[in-house]
């Protein structure tokens, strides 16, 4: 192994580490390029199999020089270094990329500028899609943990290191206090202390039109699939991941567009854990792991590679995924709920053999086939951005310690931020309408793209509507008040609706139709129940509406907001489920 100082472009030089394999050479390149640090354990495999290995700390962190800037310097940065590994005595000519969360971002945001050399990508949890519909932003709400992150990495930044002052004093400050204390204002956050760090955060928070700042490679993917690389990819991502609609889209933009072969992997795990069977509080059997079927997840993205680089064969199918349910619903030995599942395969995401059936919400509170009565009342509530509805589970990754990933039953604990005594469930909330199917006669299993079709309206200027799918267990001897085991979850903020590019403040009673969309594959059995639950708020997973207009990242006021589901037959709210009829 040897480290090099790699000049870019601008004469900023990246520390990057090279571990070769014994012999003469020339081998294909396997890179990997990361915020996090250059130590790795994977050069002793990748060398084995005849591939060099290329380890790189991003601009700005660990050993590389200049400013590090959140997302936006990486498509040059990983450009200029392909161009550098292409040059090399040592490379073949071809470069396989590799690594996960912030090491896929870089990998999507390199191939948006189709570099020299790349031939194959293993995107795992990561590599944007639209950052500003989903991974930064989510219909326009800001996904808190990026300033969990942004803080959390202020703390092990390269100026923390060198200036043991600031590291202490951003290590004396308490995040969850902050959390509780949202919005932030800039100069007086938890950051104040690493200017940078704040200025990079207060940069996403502030820009919530989808401008041409969203419109970035590094950030938008999406807009640039005609001209991706050609690389073979692999899309990682998982139900309790945020990253479910960045693989997706993805893998859906790129096949499209032609590129390279495209393949898509999505399991049960929460950000990163893919070896576990265990998502929050909800055990998915034995056959969870990926290691169930891939073996050793390295040896794997290995055997992607000589696929494109020594032209051996590969098998795989276009599309794994696993579908969540089957299981006896009782409590396992370790204490969580024995939910199930298994592995399929498929052609294509979405998967064929799918057909849309629509449940629609009634003003009782049923989630039933049969259409709304013509004139049945709406239901409102009232959205209080001081008392939010806490999260309790989620796909989400970096909200430690205010907030757990993974699946959880819908109801308060003391474990969860936000919730407080006597820890009823979330549905005995006044600002939560929970729209419930009746006992299942026979089993659905709904595979793919949930959509959820709603009539709404705000009394004030914005507001959020936020949408939670749920399956729910019936009571039984473990779980005597039953399980709302949570599937999956997003938000749209209001003055987005019609075009995030051009927001527009509302009327008050203005009706709005919305669509959210829920990706999942879950086998709900009988005696279960289907679950949709939607409110104005999940908090700290997403920012709070304060519900006054005000700039997004600047508010200081907030308003109780009167908010409004329609569910009559001029105006039919409804869920449609991908129900696989195979």
């Amino acid at each position: 192994m040897r480290t090099e100082m790699v000049a870019l472009r601008d004469g900023v030089r990246l520390a990057t580490d090279i571990h070769l394999p014994a012999g003469p050479g020339p081998w294909p390149a396997v890179l990997e390029r990361t915020p996090y640090g250059r130590a790795t354990e994977l050069a002793a495999a990748v060398n084995a199999r005849g591939y060099a290995l290329v380890v790189q700390d991003c601009r700005g962190r660990g050993g590389s020089e200049g400013r590090f800037v959140k997302y936006l310097s990486d498509p040059a940065d990983g450009a200029d270094t392909c161009a550098w590994i292409t040059e090399q005595d040592w490379c073949d000519g071809h470069i396989c990329t590799i690594g996960l969360s912030y090491a896929a971002h870089t990998q999507a945001a390199l191939g948006c500028l189709d570099p020299p050399g790349l031939v194959a990508q293993v995107l795992e949890c990561g590599g944007f899609h639209d950052a500003w519909a989903s991974g930064v932003r989510q219909g326009g709400a800001f996904e808190l943990r990026q300033a969990a992150w942004a803080f959390h990495q202020a703390i092990e930044s390269p100026e923390a290191a060198a200036n043991p002052l600031l590291r202490a004093a951003l290590a004396a400050e308490d995040i969850a206090a902050w959390f509780a204390a949202w919005p932030w204002q800039q100069g007086q956050s938890p950051l104040r202390h690493h200017p940078d760090a704040e200025a990079n955060l207060f940069d996403q928070l502030s820009h919530g039109t989808r401008d041409a700042y969203w419109k970035q490679a590094g950030l938008w993917a999406d807009g640039f699939h005609h001209r991706y690389s050609r690389a073979d990819c692999v899309h990682v991502s998982s139900w309790f991941d945020p990253y479910v609609p960045t693989a997706t889209g993805n893998y859906r933009g790129l096949s499209a567009a032609g590129r390279g072969r495209q393949r898509l992997v999505l399991g049960p795990w929460t950000h990163g854990d893919r070896s576990g069977r265990v998502s929050g509080d909800v055990d998915f059997g034995p056959a969870a792991p990926v290691e169930s079927w891939a073996g050793d997840w390295l040896d794997y993205q290995l055997r992607c590679f000589d696929a494109v680089t020594r032209g051996l064969p590969n098998a795989e199918p276009p599309v794994r995924l696993f579908v969540m349910g089957g299981g006896s619903g009782r409590r396992t030995a370790a204490g969580r709920l024995d939910h199930g599942g298994r592995w399929m395969s498929a052609a294509d995401w979405p998967v064929p053999g799918t057909l849309p059936v629509a449940w629609h919400l009634h003003n009782d509170c049923r989630l039933d086939p049969l259409p709304p009565e013509a004139r049945a009342m709406p239901l409102s509530y009232d959205f209080d951005p001081a008392d939010p509805v806490p999260t309790i589970g989620g796909n989400f990754g970096a909200l430690d310690p205010m907030a757990l990933p993974g699946s959880f039953d819908q109801a308060g604990d003391a474990q969860f931020f936000g919730c407080r005594p006597p820890f009823l469930p979330l549905a005995a909330r006044r600002d939560v309408l929970a729209f419930q199917s009746a006992p299942l006669p026979a089993p659905v299993e709904v595979v793919g793209p949930v959509e959820v079709d709603l009539f709404v309206a705000t009394d004030g200027p914005d507001t959020d509507f936020t949408a939670k799918l749920i399956d729910v267990h019936p009571p039984g001897a473990d779980y005597p008040r039953g399980y709302a085991m949570l599937l999956g979850d997003t938000i749209l903020r209001l003055r987005y609706a019609e075009n995030p590019g051009e927001p527009r403040l509302r009327r008050a009673g203005e009706v709005v139709r919305i669509r959210l969309v829920i990706p999942i594959a879950n086998l709900f059995l009988p005696g279960h129940r289907i679950r949709l639950d939607v409110s104005s708020s999940n908090f700290p997973k997403f920012d709070v509406n304060p519900n006054t207009g005000e700039p997004e990242g600047a508010s200081r006021r907030r308003r109780v907001a009167v908010n409004t589901v329609f569910a009559d037959a001029a105006r039919p709210s409804r869920v449609v489920l991908p129900v696989l009829t195979l």
